[in-house]
């Protein structure tokens, strides 16, 4: 290899790994500065060996439980809280290490997030039987919980139920998105481009502030790969989930099935709520 070359690389190696050390840093510090700006507005409650976040506001029954989609948490629901919170009590929560959720074990079972749900609720306080809605991957995680303690559930909400990936060129997209997403946010690069975080900008502060902040850190989205990766077991296990004939259950298509989509926008968000408090209406009546 001739001189000129070698040196070349070398400078070009030197600047990559320098901008990987600079991006690294801002990621530290901006992450820092976040965790104070953004603290979790909710409790941290026991949920087995770890804690969860979860967030009540409003008075009133039935009480409405959130499911967030992948990569979603508490934060996702900043639109249409305030507004079911007006009506009746609602809480969101962060699945086990989003948000600010502890981790619990190192990988992701759809099964147990019923049990963790169930497990938070009762160590929290707030009684049912409950109104759960869940959007996305969400929904098929509600529909396995109401098919694990149907007596807890008095009526179940599906926004954008989830189809499985069955293309190859899906499948690899997804897959590369969970394997590199972790390593773009730990230099930098998705807090510098917004890759993820671009559509918040119409959501609510501090939801809005919060949803930005997590979706480029590493740890939340680590977990959330791990809930991509199992998608299709996921939604498989969901639509086969043994869901009693007289519970009531609403379909509420707003944004299709898109994977990763979450209510950023008000008038779809105002959409969702509007059919959960249908539901909650239906129940009310004598």
């Amino acid at each position: 290899m001739a001189p000129a070359v070698r040196r070349a690389l070398t400078v070009t190696l030197v600047v990559i790994v320098f901008l990987i050390l600079v991006g690294a840093t801002y990621q530290g510090v901006a992450t820092a500065l976040e965790r104070r700006r953004y603290p979790h507005p909710g409790r941290l409650v026991k949920a087995g060996r770890h804690q969860l976040h979860i967030y009540c506001t409003g008075e009133g029954t039935p009480t409405i439980v959130l499911e967030a989609p992948a990569t979603g948490m508490s934060a996702s629901w900043g639109w249409v809280q305030p507004r079911l919170a007006s009506a009746t009590r609602v809480c969101s929560y962060d699945r086990a290490g989003l948000g600010w959720s502890e981790w619990g074990t190192t990988t992701f079972d759809p099964a147990a997030v019923p049990v963790q749900l169930h497990t938070l609720l009762r160590n929290a306080g707030e009684k049912g039987p409950y109104v759960l809605a869940g959007e996305g991957l969400g929904a098929a995680l509600a529909q396995l919980t109401a098919a694990a303690a149907p007596d807890d559930i008095a009526a179940l909400v599906l926004i954008d139920p989830p189809a499985s990936v069955n293309e190859p060129t899906d499948l690899r997209r997804m897959a590369r998105t969970a394997t590199i997403s972790p390593w773009l946010a730990r230099t930098g690069v998705l807090r510098v481009t917004r890759e993820f975080s671009g559509p918040v900008v119409e959501m609510p502060e501090p939801s809005g502030g919060a949803l930005r902040t997590f979706l480029a850190r590493p740890d939340h989205l680590t977990r959330a790969a791990l809930e991509l990766a199992q998608w299709n077991d996921t939604v498989a296990l969901g639509a086969a989930a043994a869901i009693p004939p007289s519970l009531p259950v609403m379909t509420v298509a707003v944004m299709g099935h898109d994977r990763v989509a979450m209510l950023t926008r008000r008038a779809d968000a105002e959409h969702a709520a509007e059919a959960i408090l249908e539901v909650v209406d239906r129940l009310r009546r004598p």
